[in-house]
């Protein structure tokens, strides 16, 4: 008996999806609850489960597609699936068995991500071990089997050849469709330049203090609970400590009314395989350090994985992006609307700066706070970024909450 799978519920206000991939192709054996498709919505990608243990059925729609929530998207026959068996077994076999093809041996579902990487080194991904979840192949694993694939390729390249006349002198393009995740990240940044009277504003801070104390309780700190020290716990506390001394900076505008609010939800940017998401760490304000690192790295691990809930992207009232982890110098980031301040970190470099009259170097780094300059002036939002300097340059205030 065949069950229809379903478009499940996507969260308040989201009504349609993309279909991201295909997890499982007809004939494949799933289990009830398994991941048989990924759904591409305005804000993450979700899985779809198998809502029998059985064999994969006819998909209804295609990659790309757009569907309706409660719609059906595919089949899966239930139970030992032995009626899709059956005349599978009496057909004869087809010549070539279309990729992925449909064994226990065949390569997991390749995300949009890898099936780049693949494109691009030019691999065949069924000859590549993955050593991703439930073996599924990683960009990683894609990289280093084309290194291998150069490696041995190199002997041969000494034996003197013909050139091929085939080759192509030409100049290539790819043309991709946005997934409707990097749609929606376009229009929303570009309506948070239209909609508020951005301005940015900049100011460094010197980390020799919190590099210190990172360095001396480091090991400590992993012992005791179980998660690295970083340097985002101690911004993020800073940043609600400023946060109370300036509640402008907190605040957002709805119509003709300020929206003031008294407490911290901490929206921090992670880097998922499809974008940029933006999940919040509430009450942060409430939070110790090691809590709000323990949440962040949860936040990172299932942003790769792609299993972050909708209610994890909702809200928000202040945002701290990280551009330093890739190296950035200097950057002037854009609101999340309806949010009227973005704090921008960056990149950790030795610099000559003047203490007590003499030239030393220290590790600094440049803060640039953007805002929405209908609700914040210019006097708050440097007075919230020296709050901020001020303690991260001296954590002791961060402990007493001075």
């Amino acid at each position: 008996m065949a069950t229809e799978v379903l478009v499940p519920t996507l969260g308040e206000s989201i009504t349609e999806a993309t279909l991201g991939e295909w997890l499982k192709q007809p004939g494949d054996k799933v289990a009830a609850d398994e991941p048989i498709a990924s759904l591409e919505t305005d804000k993450v990608s979700v899985e779809v489960p198998s809502p029998v243990t059985g064999v994969m059925g006819q998909h209804a729609v295609q990659v790309g597609d757009t569907v309706q929530v409660g719609a059906m998207i595919a089949t899966v026959e239930a139970g030992g699936g032995a009626a899709a068996a059956a005349p599978a077994a009496a057909a004869p076999a087809p010549a070539a068995a279309p990729a992925p093809a449909a064994s226990p041996d065949a390569p997991a579902a390749l995300s949009p991500s890898v099936r780049r990487a693949v494109l691009e080194h030019g691999v065949d991904p069924a000859t590549i071990k993955g050593t991703g979840k439930d073996g599924r192949l990683t960009k990683e694993d894609v990289a280093a089997a084309a290194t291998a694939a150069t490696a041995a390729k190199a002997p041969a390249a000494e034996v003197p050849a013909t050139p091929s006349v085939a080759a192509s002198t030409g100049r290539k393009e790819e043309r991709v469709r946005m997934t409707r995740l990097r749609q929606t990240i376009a229009r929303r940044l570009k309506d948070a330049q239209n909609s508020a009277a951005m301005l940015t504003t900049f100011n460094d801070v010197d980390m020799s203090a919190v590099i210190e104390a990172r360095t001396k309780y480091k090991d400590l700190f992993e012992k005791k609970h179980g998660v690295r020290l970083g340097f985002m716990g101690f911004f993020v506390k800073a940043a609600c400590m400023a946060l109370k001394d300036i509640p402008a900076v907190n605040a957002s505008i709805e119509g003709d009314e300020i929206i003031y609010h008294d407490y911290a939800d901490i929206s921090v940017a992670v880097s998922a395989p499809n974008g940029l998401v933006v999940p919040v760490i509430r009450d942060a304000d409430q939070l110790s350090v090691a809590g709000i690192e323990k949440t962040i790295g949860d936040f990172g691990r299932r942003a790769k994985d792609g299993t972050l809930k909708m209610d994890e992207m909702k809200g928000g009232t202040f945002t701290i992006s990280n551009g330093g982890v890739f190296g950035s110098l200097m950057s002037t980031p854009i609101i999340n609307p309806p949010q009227s301040a973005v704090l921008g970190l960056h990149r950790i470099e030795d610099r000559p700066v003047v203490r007590d009259g003499q030239v030393v170097v220290r590790p600094m780094m440049y803060l640039a706070l953007s805002y929405d300059h209908r609700l914040i002036d210019g006097r708050e939002a440097v007075t919230f970024l020296v709050a901020l300097k001020n303690a991260m340059e001296d954590p002791t205030r961060i402990l007493i909450d001075l």
